[in-house]
């Protein structure tokens, strides 16, 4: 138990402490803390968050400082790094107690929010926009009832980092508008505008030129999954024309984020089943570039055989029901690469 230490003690130790505490929290659950410890890791990630606010005005002032040159560059670099990784085990513990307590860790967040919401000031370091932004993510996952009361403080913001030239930050804002998309879902949400309204931003992300080198792949697929939220959440598939589905699926397959391929893939298995006519083409003409895509998504693991069983039984039963036609099967393979067929004539 947590009675053992004390977290004040843990968490001083900065990163390693951090790590063990979310862990902690993860795998025990309620049990892991009481009331008066819970206040004291609340006290001290306070503190971390107040050091690490002061220390970037202090970088400021040496980036202004007439001595300034390349070394002190360097310095300021290297404890911006060992900044980045506290925020970052600072942001792992509060994800946990939000997934470990749900709305009821609210009232406890509230002494943290203030240094969330100075953190999301244009001028403060990327690395902080990013930290503040998963913050407020886990807010909207978790505890979804009280996340209008923050609105004022994250929604323009979260906007505006949709296009920003981090990586990191651009993913954070497009997983938070994905979640805003399915805790508040219909026609008639409250956020309906909000979303509707980022979908161009996320498009930019999207077709812009490096969007699918390796540093910048995780964020643009999180930005289709966000667009894909928001089609099946807010939009409605039967309310998406054939401009925007076939666009839509052009940006498949899902290359790398196992965690974001089943939403995606989901949505095209819906627009599968219900035969809409714009994803499937006229006379079905988009059949081979669907299987090719859900093939890819097999090989490359973002749709995984245990982890996301059910829709790996909807594709089969997809799959199956095009096979019985043997002439249509044959000219699907044959449009496809050697890896792909071989992969299908096992299924």
């Amino acid at each position: 138990s947590a009675s053992t230490f004390t977290i004040k003690a843990v968490v001083s130790t900065q990163s390693t402490g951090m790590e063990s505490v979310a862990t902690c929290i993860e795998v025990l659950g309620v049990g892991f803390m009481d009331g008066l410890q819970m206040d004291e890791l609340v006290e001290a990630m306070k503190n971390h968050l107040k050091k690490n606010y002061d220390k970037e005005e202090e970088r400021k002032l040496a980036r202004k400082d007439e001595d300034y040159d390349e070394e002190v560059e360097e310095g300021i670099e290297e404890e911006l790094d060992q900044d980045d990784y506290l925020l970052a085990k600072i942001s792992d513990i509060i994800h946990n107690l939000f997934g470990v307590y749900g709305e009821d860790f609210v009232q406890v967040f509230d002494k943290l929010t203030d240094y969330y919401v100075a953190m999301l000031a244009p001028e403060r370091p990327s690395l902080e926009h990013q930290w503040a932004l998963c913050v407020f993510d886990d807010l909207i996952e978790y505890a979804p009832n009280s996340a209008p009361k923050y609105q004022q403080h994250f929604l323009q913001p979260m906007m505006v980092y949709l296009s920003d030239t981090n990586p990191g930050v651009r993913q954070a804002a497009a997983y938070g508008v994905g979640a805003i998309a399915i805790k508040f879902p219909g026609a008639d949400s409250p956020y309906k505008d909000f979303c509707t309204t980022s979908i161009p931003s996320l498009v930019n992300v999207i077709n812009a030129p490096a969007s699918r080198e390796v540093e910048n792949l995780s964020c643009t697929e999180n930005c289709i999954s966000a667009i894909t939220k928001i089609f099946k959440h807010i939009i409605g598939m039967d309310n998406l024309d054939e401009m925007t589905l076939v666009t839509w699926l052009s940006w498949l397959p899902i290359q790398e984020d196992e965690e974001e391929g089943p939403t995606v893939y989901g949505f095209l298995m819906d627009l599968v089943e219900a035969n809409n006519q714009h994803a499937m083409g006229k006379n079905n003409a988009n059949l081979p570039n669907i299987v090719k895509v859900l093939a890819e998504g097999i090989i490359n693991k973002t749709i995984r055989a245990e982890e996301d069983a059910e829709l790996m039984s909807r594709i089969q039963v997809f799959m199956s029901s095009i096979q019985s036609n043997e002439h249509l099967w044959s000219a699907i393979l044959l449009q496809l690469p050697e890896t792909h067929q071989v992969l299908l004539r096992q299924s």
